[in-house]
């Protein structure tokens, strides 16, 4: 390659010394303008998925106790005694796990005058279980204190991630199948995988249990009857993503 005129001009030392770093940057830079990218033919863009069908395996519920009262010192005693009771009950189920949730606090005003009228506290407890046996009948136990928010049934964590690796492979079993598909319906002799993308999530919402809250009065009377706990089934799925080059 030929070197610029002006890097063979005459100048002082350190201009000299500029201008030359200037020109090997440039001749350094030429051949990578020199270069382009490989012409690509007969790229398909492609999509495919996998699902499963799998059985939720873990039962979350959330319970509460509210109450209002014009002293707030005794409005938290009442709260936290009630909440301790709960903790107390639940110990007694050692497959189930839980743990408080969100506490606050919030003023009461009279509905005309807009004056203070007391204080209305609000706890929460969350409980987690894989046997839901034992989560149905403590939810019965509590909600002789509390009320039920509601009920939600999931995978778990564990049983997902198991599963997703196992619809990775489905998956892309599917995404060649569809690129052989293509390739024929070229002409080609084989395909090349450009790029491809995964992706997972559940097809559609996970299955929840909605109960009417109940009054401490009534599930007095009904709190050893506990509430019946189907988990159901959620689907699993992987998404597929990607191009070939049919050759």
């Amino acid at each position: 390659m030929r070197m610029p005129e002006y890097c063979l001009s005459t100048r002082p030392i350190l201009g000299r010394v500029v201008t030359l770093l200037a020109c090997a940057a440039v001749l350094g830079a030429a051949p990578l303008w020199a270069q382009t990218a490989p012409q690509r033919y007969n790229v398909v863009e492609l999509q495919a998925e996998a699902q499963r069908e799998v059985p939720n395996d873990l039962m979350v519920a959330l319970l509460f106790v509210e109450e209002t009262n014009a002293n707030p010192a005794v409005l938290a005693a009442a709260i936290n005694r009630s909440v301790a009771e709960a903790l107390k009950i639940a110990r007694e189920f050692a497959s189930v796990k839980v743990r408080t949730g969100n506490n606050q606090t919030s003023p009461v005003y009279a509905p005309r005058s807009n004056q203070l009228q007391g204080w209305r506290a609000r706890a929460e407890l969350r409980l987690e279980s894989r046997d839901f046996a034992a989560g149905s009948a403590l939810i019965g136990k509590l909600q002789a204190t509390m009320q039920l928010g509601g009920v939600s049934f999931s995978v778990s964590p564990e049983a997902r991630k198991a599963v997703e690796n196992e619809l990775i492979a489905e998956a892309i079993a599917a995404f060649r199948g569809r690129a052989e598909i293509a390739q024929k319906a070229l002409g080609g002799r084989s395909f090349k995988v450009q790029r491809i993308n995964l992706g997972s999530g559940l097809a559609g919402p996970p299955p929840r249990l909605m109960m009417q809250a109940r009054g401490a009065a009534d599930a007095a009377v009904s709190a050893a009857a506990a509430p019946p706990a189907e988990g159901g089934a959620s689907t699993l799925s992987v998404n597929v993503s990607g191009a070939v080059e049919v050759e």
